[in-house]
């Protein structure tokens, strides 16, 4: 095992949900810059002395537990990218509590407002970006998303290394 690192925590997707959002991310993502799979962080750098509290938490949230709805309610402009924005009342009472537990490690990034959100494209030009949220706003239409679970990673500066997957029932 490698030395700890930051802890990112992210939502799981549903199989296809992650495939849509993938797609998409793979059509608009600069390649060279595409090195993850598309996610949706709840928290961006705890530090490594959390994980196993961390693990701990995630485990009593997820399981035995109905898993959060959640919709891809619309899309919003990253200003160099595009993103659909994700309610999901029931992941943000989650990550609230999360946040409570751990207020003392956040980083200012993760202490600050929390929008939930997928990004499809990322560190392109303003007006590339601007064309593309156009395009998608057309024929958009909100559609649900399934969250199957939450999951830890470690941030080694590449693509991350997974550290947990908790499921919900």
């Amino acid at each position: 095992m490698s030395a700890p690192a930051p802890i990112i925590v992210t939502a799981v997707f549903g199989r296809q949900d992650q495939a849509w959002f993938d797609g998409l991310r793979r059509e608009y993502f600069p390649p060279e810059r595409n090195v993850l799979d598309a996610h949706l962080t709840l928290f961006h750098h705890l530090p490594p002395s959390a994980e196993g509290e961390l693990k701990h938490r995630l485990s009593q949230l997820t399981r035995g537990v109905r898993a959060p709805q959640a919709r891809a309610a619309g899309l919003m402009s990253l200003g160099r990218g595009v993103a659909f924005r994700i309610e999901a009342p029931g992941l943000v009472a989650i990550r609230r509590d999360l946040a409570e537990a751990f207020s003392g490690l956040l980083t200012p990034q993760d202490a600050g407002g929390w929008r939930p959100h997928v990004t499809i494209q990322n560190k392109v030009s303003p007006s590339v970006a601007k064309l593309l949220l156009q395009s998608l706003s057309a024929g958009f239409q909100p559609r649900e998303v399934e969250i199957a679970g939450l999951a830890t990673w470690w941030y080694r500066g590449g693509p991350w290394e997974q550290l947990s997957r908790h499921m919900f029932a």
